[in-house]
């Protein structure tokens, strides 16, 4: 008798379709997580260049790059 009661019920089915559903979410979670970790890096990056053009203003190097033009004083 109970396994024709066990049988007939669908917790199996439910808890399976939980498991797939949690399952998809935490990949898409994992993806989230690898994309905004690329940024974290690609931003460090730059920070870091940033730092070592400060490190050679210190030194007293000239600035490297496009130029500022002051288009005020040409009048």
């Amino acid at each position: 008798m109970w396994t024709w009661f066990w049988s007939t019920t669908t917790i199996d089915e439910r808890v399976e379709k939980k498991v797939a559903t949690a399952k998809e979410e935490v990949k898409r979670r994992v993806r989230r997580v690898k994309e905004e970790l690329q940024d974290v890096k690609e931003a460090s990056e730059e920070v870091l260049s940033q730092v070592k053009d400060i490190a050679a203003a210190a030194k007293g190097s000239k600035r490297k790059g496009r130029k500022s033009t002051k288009t005020d004083n040409k009048k």
